[in-house]
């Protein structure tokens, strides 16, 4: 079928929007901001934003119970959904087998690469792998449109031509979370939420063209708390598909499960999207930072340094374990979490350290069941495949692993007290590195940042300054006896702020420095705050430039 008939599929007619462009045109606005997709947008905001504003505030209110005291439990109210019986439908043919998926932001380049990397997936990563400037936004779902329609290309300053291979991964997308405005779209001069506008670009520009391809529009959703998110998301994909003319249960999701809450809530958040659902990922770094902001107020949660929270320690392990079985039993795919490990390709030592201890990783999930991964860079991904081809053969998945040796309680998923390890000098005064060589990359504009061989993206810069309010906050003992108070800390700060600008000197990085000064504030503003800040980049959306 030719591309001009793919387009007649599922003809719209355009009706007049009112949602407000507030930006610059740009040479891609009229491939993506099209009024079919504006005229989405406004129906997602008009219909559903105060129930987005309603379950925003019962995450507030929740914080404050457990501030007080309370702690997590599996729900009482929701124990029929846990003990049914009931499953989700089964996977689309080019999401049947998704033993190693590439993540990365949706840069031209990055996107190429992806796709051609071997990888059974490509996730375009609109969320922590973005920082979210207009034009960043804008182009990036223009290069969504450009993969699918198979007519990206790209050339680089050196004169290297990049292009599609034949056969390239399949295509998700990975949308902002429900807590992300976005400034540069206005409905009654009020912003409209990142997460719908992604959503909605994507969708209306792609869904037709991806199911003429014999493929179909696939989501990835962060960041959710609770089943009442996942049936939000539901109402907002159902009302996408009415307006678009696709069938119910057309776009399909795969759910991070990234952060505490949610957590308690796998079957509940499974069932409330069950018309739709694909599985539930391990999304690990945001789910640490996630464990350490809910349960800040309790000094039994303290973690050691972020090097020390494995994926073995307890309350990692608990959590994995019973997302796998929560999927199985449903017949949900569970996908593992990154390896963010980048080879280097210059020191062949380095290089060997790397691919060991992304095989290590990859070994685990695979042998607990899991039916693939995530991987940040192309070159682990034979890594990756090769330990999941080990357990898979030629199945697709190991679904038929129901896992029914795992009992998991709240207990086990609250045990952050038996998290082994000590905390140190080296990794106070490294957590602050890393917070602050990360934000002021990203306030130049990219969210997927190369720090010491390890892909960085927001939630681990999250981690970092997270855990430093929280010894702050507690007064934590380093291993040499020292106390973490807001002397030490600012030393800490001051050693931190020195290895920051050398990296960046050093990585020619002219950008990201000239930013460091504004990261420095950021990060001691969170660092040093009485409250823990909900999220550095809702903050930090406030001092990326202005003009897009």
């Amino acid at each position: 079928m030719a591309r001009g008939q793919q387009l007649m599929l599922r003809a719209v007619p355009e009706q007049p929007t009112r949602v407000e462009i507030r930006a610059p045109r740009g040479a891609r606005d009229g491939d993506v901001l099209t009024p079919r997709a504006l005229r989405l947008v406004e129906r997602l905001h008009d219909e559903l934003e105060s129930e987005r504003r309603r379950l925003l505030a019962a995450r507030r209110e929740r914080q404050e119970r457990l501030d007080a005291g309370e702690l997590f439990d599996f729900l009482p109210a929701t124990a029929d959904v846990r003990q049914g019986e009931w499953s989700v439908p089964e996977p689309p043919a080019d999401l049947r087998d998704r033993r190693v998926e590439i993540t990365g932001p949706p840069d031209r380049k990055m996107v190429i690469n992806a796709l051609n990397s071997g990888a059974s997936c490509f996730m375009a990563d609109f969320e922590d792998a973005t920082a979210p400037t207009w034009r960043n936004i804008v182009e990036g779902h223009a290069n969504v449109l450009d993969a699918v329609r198979r007519t990206i290309t790209f050339v680089a300053p050196d004169g290297r031509s990049y292009h599609l291979r034949e056969d390239p991964a399949t295509l998700l997308v990975r949308v902002r979370g429900l807590h992300l405005p976005e400034r540069h779209l206005a409905w009654a001069r009020e912003p409209v939420a990142g997460a719908f506008v992604d959503a909605a670009l994507f969708l209306a520009n792609c869904a037709d063209e991806l199911l003429a391809l014999g493929s179909g529009p696939y989501l990835y959703l962060p960041k959710l708390e609770s089943h009442r998110e996942a049936r939000l998301w539901n109402e907002a994909l159902r009302l996408c598909e009415d307006e678009l003319g696709l069938e119910r249960g057309t776009v399909r999701v795969t759910v991070l499960i990234e952060t505490l809450p949610a957590a308690f809530e796998m079957d509940e958040i499974l069932w409330e999207l069950r018309e739709r659902a694909l599985g539930l990922n391990a999304g690990r770094w945001d789910y640490i930072f996630s464990a350490i902001k809910r349960l800040r107020a309790h000094r039994w949660a303290l973690l050691p340094d972020r090097s020390e929270v494995t994926m073995t320690v307890p309350f990692m392990r608990a959590y994995t374990e019973l997302l796998v079985r929560t999927c199985h039993r449903r017949r949900a795919q569970a996908i593992g979490g990154m390896a963010a490990a980048i080879p280097s390709r210059t020191d062949a030592a380095a290089r060997e350290r790397a691919l060991a201890a992304v095989a290590a990783d990859k070994r685990r999930e695979a042998d607990d069941g899991f039916d693939g991964t995530w991987v940040a860079h192309p070159d682990t991904v034979a890594t990756a495949r090769a330990e999941f081809d080990r357990v898979l053969g030629e199945r697709s998945d190991q679904r038929h692993r129901l896992r029914e040796d795992v009992a998991v309680t709240a207990a086990d998923l609250l045990a952050l007290d038996r998290t082994p390890g000590e905390r140190t000098w080296e990794g106070l005064v490294g957590a602050f590195e890393v917070a602050l060589r990360y934000v002021a990359t990203w306030l130049s504009g990219r969210g997927a940042v190369a720090i010491h061989g390890l892909m960085e993206d927001a939630a681990t810069a999250e981690i970092c300054r997270a855990q430093v309010w929280q010894w702050l906050r507690h007064r934590a003992d380093l291993a040499d006896g020292r106390t973490i108070d807001a002397a030490l800390a600012r030393g800490a700060f001051d050693d931190a702020y020195e290895l920051a600008r050398k990296g960046l000197e050093a990585a020619a990085d002219w950008p990201a420095l000239g930013r460091l000064g504004d990261a420095a504030r950021l990060v001691r503003e969170l660092v040093f705050a009485h409250e823990l800040g909900e999220f550095l980049t809702l903050p930090g959306y406030e001092l990326l430039a202005s003009s897009p």
